[in-house]
């Protein structure tokens, strides 16, 4: 009989196998063994991150997003909300301290990019790029995804396509200049409702409260994002104060359906000549607050649906964080293919967890019975069986075994920092 050692070996394999890209989740539960996960079968499908708050979530994301960036098995493109991810992160727990973001633990590998530079200098956050949208780059399709934080009508979307039509892109800019006396004639001579388009003008205008938002801008950042991506670099963009669910789910729809056409190209031009230079490389996109981009009514509407439900198809793949995976579509639920998930209580959410997942009935009790922190169940694609593991700490060893950062010349302070933060076991 193998030791149960090396039995775990055989099964999960171990992170230094030359011939797999395998990263140590955490290890079982009163067992000293890693859990490892496959991350070539890891970013080939979309994946998600669960738990309720206060579980570490964003904790649990930056682990896995450090084992991508160290195996090399995807760039990623980070959408971060609350500026967790990119230079640094308070520990969750009492007291002020931090932990190391992607930037610091990568620093020749990782970009970041803001929009609010403002918040993003007051944090001393060096060499992050600015990024600005113009009203040019909003279509119809995003507004139709952020009409419920607009409170806009039916009838104000179906007017705003007749203005898209007879205007081109430049149709909102457009439309925020004209009087109500040329909003009269337009609506005669296009059939347009007069009432419609004067209510969709006024609420446009929360758009111009925006810092990113620009009436046009002379440099396309989204390119310059997507050259940083071919070239290997991942890319957190920084929300600073911009990040109310208008703002998060304008820009993250806007710079990802720009992505994705991009990615569509690539994949087409590689699938015809067939040459490996041609090759896209596979790309991870986190997501926070998933399900109001995947909900059953806005999931038709949005990329994000349309990524999740291509599977690889585009060497485009979705990581999503959430704490109401109930509330995303239940056919995007079944296409996750790897599910990490922390404690949730609600009866509802755990349902979801299993959608699609075959004998997932004998595994509800156990999410129910987790701890609120470091602790969580792994099951799906990059993992040979279902597994609850204590999570891999996120400390100043974290650091030095995965990192690029040199943690001997560290100063002494924010070693100690990280010790401590290590110590009051906060840093999960």
């Amino acid at each position: 009989m193998m030791p149960v050692r090396a039995t775990f070996r055989a099964v999960f394999g171990w992170e230094d196998d030359p011939t797999r890209k395998n990263f140590a989740i955490g290890k079982p539960l009163d067992m000293d063994v890693p859990v490892c996960l496959d991350l070539d079968r890891f970013v080939e499908r979309s994946n998600g991150v669960f738990g309720k708050s206060g579980t570490g979530k964003s904790f649990l994301t930056r682990l896995l997003l450090s084992g991508v960036i160290r195996k090399q098995a995807a760039v990623n493109l980070i959408f971060d909300m609350h500026s967790e991810y990119g230079w640094e992160a308070q520990c969750e727990g009492k007291g002020m301290n931090t932990v190391k973001g992607l930037r610091q633990l990568f620093p020749g590998q990782v970009e970041i990019y803001t929009l609010d530079p403002e918040s993003t200098k007051r944090r001393g956050i060096r060499d992050a790029q600015e990024l600005y949208l113009s009203y040019e780059q909003i279509e119809v399709e995003d507004l139709g995804l952020i009409q419920r934080e607009l409170n806009l009508s039916e009838a104000s979307i179906e007017n705003a396509i007749i203005l898209r039509n007879e205007f081109g892109n430049a149709w909102i800019r457009q439309l925020l200049t004209m009087s109500n006396e040329e909003i009269q004639l337009f609506c005669e001579e296009r059939r347009g409702n007069k009432s419609s388009i004067m209510a969709l003008q006024r609420k446009l205008l929360r758009l111009d409260e925006l810092k990113y938002i620009r009436n046009s801008c002379p440099f396309n950042y989204v390119n310059q994002i997507i050259e940083s991506l071919a070239a290997g670099k991942h890319v957190v963009i920084e929300f600073g104060s911009q990040s109310d669910m208008l703002s998060y789910m304008l820009a993250t729809n806007v710079i990802t359906r720009r992505i994705h056409q991009h990615y569509v190209r690539k994949a087409d031009q590689f699938l015809q000549s067939k040459k490996l230079a041609d090759k896209p490389r596979q790309l991870v996109i986190t997501i926070e607050e998933a399900h109001r981009f995947l909900d059953p009514v806005s999931v038709r509407s949005t990329i994000f649906g349309t990524i999740a439900r291509e599977m690889r198809k585009y060497f485009v793949t979705l990581l999503v964080v959430d704490q109401r995976p109930s509330g995303i579509d239940n056919e995007v639920m079944s296409q996750i293919g790897t599910r990490i998930t922390a404690l949730l209580n609600d009866d509802k959410d755990i349902e979801a967890i299993f959608t699609g997942v075959s004998g997932g009935q004998s595994l509800r009790s156990v999410l129910s019975k987790l701890d609120s922190k470091q602790q969580a169940l792994v099951l799906g694609h990059a993992v040979p069986m279902p597994v609850v593991v204590k999570t891999r700490p996120y400390d100043a060893t974290f650091y030095q075994e995965v990192g690029d950062v040199d943690v001997a010349a560290m100063p002494t302070e924010a070693l100690l920092d990280a010790a401590a933060a290590a110590k009051a076991d906060i840093g999960f």
